[in-house]
């Protein structure tokens, strides 16, 4: 998927961060996106045992999976510029019980550095207590959770409230993918 945006990424480095049943859609369209555009993602494995494979879904159906670049507790906010955490229902939910997950999205959100989360990726965010007072979209069947968590849902295909980026479903995913690339380019370089 080309970007949209005409936006140079290079020098940029963005941490993705998944888990088993990762919707393999919402990781590869933005990777694929980022990379275009010029910046290193880095897909962090949440132990040794899913550096080889972490396993990818196609809505129900099994996907090809991803290879991790490194270790989530080798990695540190500091390393990278921008954060994204894909979707599909059990990659997210394993996350927001994961303290790992939470304190790296945590240190994320608290730099005030671009975080880019799509469809069930938001729930990480409310688990890690910083949906409060942000205007989000994600999946339909999260709302309640966002809502409770103290965001303000909003149906669109993308939302951006400050160094935030959400997006609902696949089908967002090229609007979802330039957005955050947009954000991304207003980044200063050094990390």
């Amino acid at each position: 998927m080309p970007p949209l945006s005409k936006a140079d990424l290079t020098g940029l480095k963005v941490a993705a961060i998944v888990a088993d049943g990762f919707e393999q859609s919402e990781l590869d369209g933005p990777v694929e996106a980022l990379r275009q555009a010029g910046a290193t993602v880095d897909i962090l494995a949440q132990d040794e045992a899913h550096l080889k494979n972490i396993i990818g879904v196609r809505h129900f159906e099994h996907g090809p999976g991803v290879k991790a670049d490194r270790l989530l507790s080798d990695a540190s906010m500091n390393d990278y510029h921008a954060l994204l955490v894909p979707g599909g229902l059990a990659s997210p939910d394993t996350m927001r019980q994961s303290e790992a997950h939470l304190t790296f999205l945590r240190a994320f959100m608290r730099a005030n550095k671009p975080v880019a989360l799509i469809c069930h990726g938001p729930w990480v965010l409310a688990d890690a207590e910083m949906a409060e007072g942000r205007r989000l979209t994600s999946w339909p069947g999260i709302r309640r959770d966002l809502e409770r968590a103290g965001a303000t849902w909003v149906d669109a295909e993308v939302v951006r409230d400050g160094n935030l980026v959400t997006s609902r479903k696949p089908q967002d995913i090229p609007a979802f993918a330039d957005a955050f690339i947009e954000t991304l380019a207003a980044v200063k370089r050094p990390v």
